[in-house]
């Protein structure tokens, strides 16, 4: 059977692979298509490297809104794909959770984006979410992280 799937990454994954921002993550946040194959090759790979049953993660589905992907892997029967950083980080910041490894995301983010100035990292969230509100922890992050720039 020749079967050719298309899986785009999301969250900690893209840190790990695209910004060589952390050495790993804890699951692979992913749509993917064909889903019966792929999830079928997800399990074959879980069973021989002993990883959990549910380490390539569909739920990140329900959160995304239209997005340009790129291209990261053009392989025979896979293409993977990621979001360019503009859309990470609104992502990233409307999820935000107050540990460590969520904001040094955040911060490699916003380096990798030259962004100065906190209405920035503002302007990109409500480009892609504009109906969603920021929560006054994501804000207190933004502001946290600019605040040795001032």
């Amino acid at each position: 059977m020749d079967v050719k799937g298309e899986l785009c990454l999301y969250g900690g994954a893209v840190m790990a692979l695209v910004y060589d921002a952390r050495p790993n993550t804890d699951d692979v946040d992913a749509v993917f298509k064909p889903i019966r194959y792929i999830r079928r090759a997800a399990g074959i790979i879980a069973e021989r490297h002993r990883l959990p049953k549910g380490w390539l993660n569909h739920a990140v589905k329900m959160f995304l809104v239209p997005h340009e992907q790129r291209i990261l892997f053009d392989m025979s029967n896979l293409k993977v794909y990621v979001p360019p950083a503009e859309y990470l980080l609104a992502m990233k910041m409307l999820s935000a959770r107050a540990n460590m490894r969520d904001r040094d995301d955040i911060t490699t983010l916003i380096g990798k984006l030259g962004l100065s100035k906190e209405e920035e990292v503002l302007q990109i969230i409500k480009h892609y979410y504009p109906r969603k509100e920021v929560k006054p922890a994501t804000s207190m992050i933004i502001k946290e992280i600019f605040e040795p720039l001032r």
